[in-house]
């Protein structure tokens, strides 16, 4: 059986062990301690904006673009197609052919004034189907009705006074330019060399295959004087005095 002093010693170490173990987590608990306090897990990520889905470590968000690509344009698709060429009046009409065309000087509706006389050309439709004719056509003198024909002067200069107007030419309708012609007489004859030509040569607006009208003009065979002159075409029939 223990003695009273026995007793003490036990209760004094007992007593003594609470008052460390006390100290130990008062320990713990302390501001001051190395130890972290204890809390909920974190993570990596960086935090996003309020409101803003934070992504995943190493993830792309999806309106990033990776370094060498371009971002695609905003729209339906990324890329369009080839522009198309500018239309016309009367877009997706074939050109009127020369062998498609009644080509006339219409004498009815000449006329002149102070040195110079003035001719309609007449284009008129012999083709089934609606054509266009746009701008000016290639006039000059010439000696013979064919492709060899020597030419007598200078060809025809465009006037820049009137602008091209696109013109369709439905079947059997026509279309007109007015041709001014100077008259050989106002030049000396030396410089100009006079000569009767009895052939017009007339190419349409953008053809290269040239019609061939017989009229009487007095021309000059000097290729330094000109004495044509064309306007661009317009619709229906020329009347006399009026231009283009």
């Amino acid at each position: 059986m223990p003695t009273s002093s026995g007793r003490t010693r036990k209760i004094a170490g007992i007593a003594a062990a609470m008052v460390a173990t006390s100290g130990l987590v008062a320990a713990c608990g302390s501001p001051g301690s190395s130890q972290p306090a204890a809390g909920p897990a974190t993570s990596t990520v960086t935090a996003s904006a309020p409101g803003a889905e934070t992504p995943s470590p190493g993830a792309v968000p999806a309106d990033t673009v990776s370094p060498g690509t371009t971002a695609p344009a905003a729209g339906p698709s990324a890329t369009s197609a080839p522009a198309s060429p500018t239309a016309s009046a009367s877009a997706g009409l074939a050109l009127c052919r020369t062998t498609k065309l009644l080509i006339t000087v219409d004498d009815s509706q000449a006329g002149g004034s102070a040195g110079s006389a003035y001719y309609p050309l007449k284009f008129t439709s012999t083709s089934s189907t609606a054509c266009e004719m746009y701008g000016f056509p290639g006039v000059s003198f010439t000696a013979a009705p064919t492709g060899g024909g020597q030419q007598i002067g200078m060809a025809a200069q465009r006037s820049t006074a009137f602008p091209k107007v696109a013109i369709r030419l439905a079947p059997g309708a026509s279309a007109h330019a007015w041709l001014k012609v100077t008259v050989a007489g106002n030049y000396p004859a030396s410089s100009c060399q006079p000569v009767t030509a009895h052939w017009l040569r007339i190419y349409p607006p953008g053809e290269t295959v040239p019609g061939y009208v017989e009229h009487d003009f007095s021309a000059c065979s000097s290729a330094s004087l000109s004495l044509l002159t064309v306007l661009p075409v317009r619709s229906g029939g020329a009347l006399a005095g009026v231009t283009p």
